[in-house]
């Protein structure tokens, strides 16, 4: 399965982990160590707030360790990782069954490279870092001052730079659309906020000038 390393919640005698779901979506598994059935829940990317499923009892699984899950795991990278085993429970493989494309994707040397030129001394991808040196290329780079000279989109502009970089990270050069934009969709999905958020305001701003 693709998902997050395991955290131990405070709020539970519980340990937690975030994982990839179906149509780009994130959730939340919480396994408690005295009882076999674990708590699930999906993280509403609007408001990034635990939305429990229907057969998760809140009273054995309360929203507050959703709550904790959600930010314990905040920013931690997407691996493949077997499935959890706590005690003498071991959690069933998850019925969102990922897709060949996200396990090659999610395996790949590219999409290790890129989380370990970003990845904090907390083991937590930098979304800071990421984007702070995505925009000083963007800022010296010849091509995307000529892009914003000729009023490209912020779309075009950006899929040059994130292309540029992810070649110049991952020693491909031979990446094609859809690799990147699998790679993208990893780690927006890991970001609370949208991993290119402030590349694309900057980029707004570079066009307004």
């Amino acid at each position: 399965m693709i998902r997050t390393k395991l955290v131990e919640l405070s709020t539970l005698d519980a340990a937690a982990y975030r994982q990839k779901l179906k149509g780009g979506k994130a959730g939340i598994v919480i396994m408690r160590y005295d009882t076999e059935q674990p708590g699930l829940a999906s993280v509403n990317r609007r408001t990034g707030e635990p939305e429990p499923s229907t057969n998760t009892n809140l009273e054995v699984f309360p929203l507050t360790a959703f709550k904790e899950a959600i930010d314990l795991t905040s920013g931690t990278p997407y691996s493949r990782r077997g499935p959890v085993k706590l005690s003498s429970y071991e959690e069933s493989p998850g019925t969102e069954a990922e897709t060949p494309e996200e396990l090659a994707t999610v395996d790949s040397a590219e999409y290790q490279a890129v989380v370990d030129a970003y990845t904090n001394k907390k083991g937590e991808l930098s979304y800071a870092l990421l984007n702070k040196d995505f925009i000083q290329f963007a800022k010296s780079n010849q091509v995307v001052a000529d892009m914003v000279a000729n009023r490209a989109s912020v779309e075009a502009i950006r899929n040059h730079v994130v292309r540029v970089k992810l070649e110049s990270l991952t020693g491909n050069r031979d990446l094609t659309d859809a690799q990147i934009q699998r790679i993208v969709d990893m780690l927006d999905e890991v970001s609370p906020r949208g991993v290119f958020r402030e590349l694309n305001d900057e980029i707004i701003r570079m066009l307004s000038r």
